[in-house]
């Protein structure tokens, strides 16, 4: 009589692929950016450079990973992937200062970024879904304007604090771009730029003002 040897469920290494590869591609991903926004910002004229490493242009990377999962219903893996990427970003965007320029210098800073991308790769990598895959309006509409607001937001830091007016209006015409092309309909589209509308000044008020305290 013979005793079978214990098999691996079935389904766990098609589990691990369907979880594994998204996020690693994420990381990856996220990685490679990190280190081109460090670059950007000796390639770009002035004052131009800050937009290189911006927390909306950052979280438009978590947004896309998100975005970019082909099936509905997979939310928790679109949070994974958004981690993923801004996890990524911050390492490469400090690994190439550390590396390849003069060093990072202070750790504070570097913690706080990978803090914030604790919170931010998840809520835009879900963001990105509900805009892509969700058959709820409501959720399409949520995740689109949590995206624009971003755009809002850093209209409002470089108008009302740093007076960079070029660059204010840049982030304000995506703040109106990102609704107007990226949502199904009309009424997604006024509902998502009023939903927009709110999320700006609370981004300022619950994102940008700290950092302006931390930085000053």
């Amino acid at each position: 009589m013979t005793t079978a040897m214990p098999s691996r469920p079935v389904g766990v290494r098609s589990r691990l692929r369907v979880w594994g590869g998204p996020a690693v591609t994420a990381l990856a991903t996220g990685v490679f950016l990190g280190v081109l926004t460090n670059l950007a910002q000796g390639w770009l004229p002035g004052a131009w450079q800050q937009i290189a490493n911006s927390g909306a242009v950052w979280s438009a990377v978590a947004f896309a990973a998100g975005a970019a999962l082909d099936r509905p219903g997979r939310g928790l893996q679109a949070a994974v992937g958004g981690l993923g990427a801004e996890a990524g970003l911050v390492a490469g965007y400090y690994g190439y200062a550390q590396f390849g320029r003069d060093g990072v210098g202070d750790l504070f800073f570097p913690l706080v970024w990978l803090g914030m991308a604790c919170v931010a790769g998840p809520v835009f990598g879900v963001a990105g879904h509900w805009w892509r895959r969700s058959a709820d309006a409501r959720r399409r509409v949520a995740g689109l304007a949590a995206f624009a607001g971003l755009f809002g937001m850093e209209g409002l830091a470089y108008a009302w604090k740093l007076h960079y007016a070029a660059q204010a209006w840049a982030c304000l015409a995506l703040f109106a771009l990102v609704p107007t092309l990226m949502a199904r309909t009309h009424k997604e589209r006024a509902l998502t730029l009023g939903a927009a509308l709110v999320c700006a000044p609370l981004a300022y008020a619950l994102i940008e003002l700290p950092l302006q305290a931390l930085s000053g």
